[in-house]
């Protein structure tokens, strides 16, 4: 008995129903949409992140001047070699430390020797590296050719695009390179553009630029690629540090500052957001609700006069009211995953991963702001059937 009377008073009053049932799913598209991009917006945030380069730094204890690192930020602990005493470090003892504390946020590493050396009378910055691991290290690279994707190619080198302006080179040509009575002749294999400090380099695999300063098996710095959020890095560098004494290990401050800060601003706002799609939703179920139970009061004042108790009439109508809530969690949450999946190709240009958690929690808030918004309801507790009957 009481589901064919459930059944029959979804069957009426359908337009404040179906408007009670719209507010519902929109609510819940909307939310489902905001608690997907908040599960799954430091997982975005990072990687986009990480289109800015390396995010760590090794160097020696003594630190001096610095160039502008493979990633485009100022690193305190390096010295273009020739200009100054740069503090070194030895390769295979960083190298080897580094491997040693491998860990998940690990992503690369290369190390780097800085030359200011001459070209057709022009000083130029040597940066000798690692160029396989330049993807990871560097992946915000435009290069024009065919770049370098082998750490034992010494016959090659690619140049940055203001270099490639000044000395009117391209793919293809060679660059002489020369620095205290030696030097080195290289193919050209990419012109590099990123628009910042490694426009002005010439960069070349590692053993040539420590053949041209003559200091085999010694680097200047190692930057690092970490995957995580800001307190991950920062647990990771940590740790780094351990595995190495007498380096300092240090986190580009500039990239894991504004990461933390802009994550922590988009959480703020979809809490924000949340509250205010809830309390907009519960108020449109309210005042649907207050017209219902207007419009009910001689259905109510019928069954009080039958001998229907007031807990299982207003039993009733909350059995009515969860039913539109679950109906409006579901079909908002199933929306809300194609919203969230939009909005990230949008922002992200990448879908935002469906979580399945948010949706038992889009029905869960749906079902409590229904209840919430059926207060009106208790109206009906004071009806009196013998008003009812005489039609007034």
């Amino acid at each position: 008995m009481f589901g064919r009377l459930l059944w029959r008073l979804l069957q009426g009053s359908r337009g404040r129903l179906i408007i009670a049932l719209v507010a519902l799913i929109s609510g819940g598209a909307v939310i489902s949409s905001l608690l997907n991009l908040d599960l799954d917006a430091s997982r975005k945030l990072t990687r986009e992140f990480r289109r800015f380069g390396a995010n760590l730094v090794v160097t020696p204890q003594r630190g001096f001047a610095a160039p502008q690192s493979a990633a485009g930020a100022s690193i305190p602990g390096s010295e273009i070699a020739g200009s100054g005493a740069p503090a070194l470090m030895d390769q295979n003892a960083a190298m080897a430390g580094i491997e040693a504390a491998r860990a998940p946020e690990f992503v690369a590493a290369a190390p780097f020797l800085y030359v200011t050396a001459r070209s057709a009378g022009t000083d130029v910055v040597v940066a000798g590296a690692w160029l396989d691991e330049m993807p990871q290290i560097a992946p915000a690279w435009k290069i024009e050719g065919q770049g370098i994707s082998a750490r034992d190619d010494l016959a090659h080198c690619m140049i940055g695009h203001n270099v490639a302006s000044q000395l009117h080179l391209a793919p293809g040509a060679t660059l002489e390179l020369d620095y205290m009575q030696r030097s080195v002749r290289l193919a050209i294999a990419g012109v590099v553009e990123a628009g910042g400090a490694e426009d002005n380099q010439v960069f070349v695999n590692l053993p040539v630029a420590q053949r041209l300063a003559a200091l085999p098996g010694r680097i200047q710095l190692v930057e690092i690629t970490a995957a995580g959020n800001a307190r991950a890095i920062s647990g990771y560098a940590a740790r780094l540090a351990q595995a190495l004494p007498g380096y300092q290990v240090r986190p580009i401050r500039q990239m894991a500052q504004a990461e933390g800060d802009l994550l922590a601003r988009i959480q703020s706002l979809i809490v924000w957001m949340v509250a205010l799609i809830l309390a907009l939703t519960a108020l449109c179920v309210l005042a649907t609700m207050s017209a219902l139970a207007m419009e009910r009061r001689n259905d109510v004042g019928l069954m009080k006069a039958l001998g229907g108790s007031i807990s299982r009439i207003v039993g009733l109508f909350l059995a009515e009211i969860g039913v539109l809530g679950a109906a409006g969690g579901i079909i908002g949450a199933a929306a809300g995953i194609a919203l969230s999946r939009w909005m990230g190709q949008r922002v992200f240009h990448a879908p935002i991963s469906a979580r399945w958690e948010v949706f038992p929690l889009t029905i869960a808030l749906m079902i409590g702001i229904s209840l919430a918004a059926a207060l009106p309801l208790r109206m009906l507790g004071k009806i009196k059937p013998a008003v009812i009957l005489r039609g007034e």
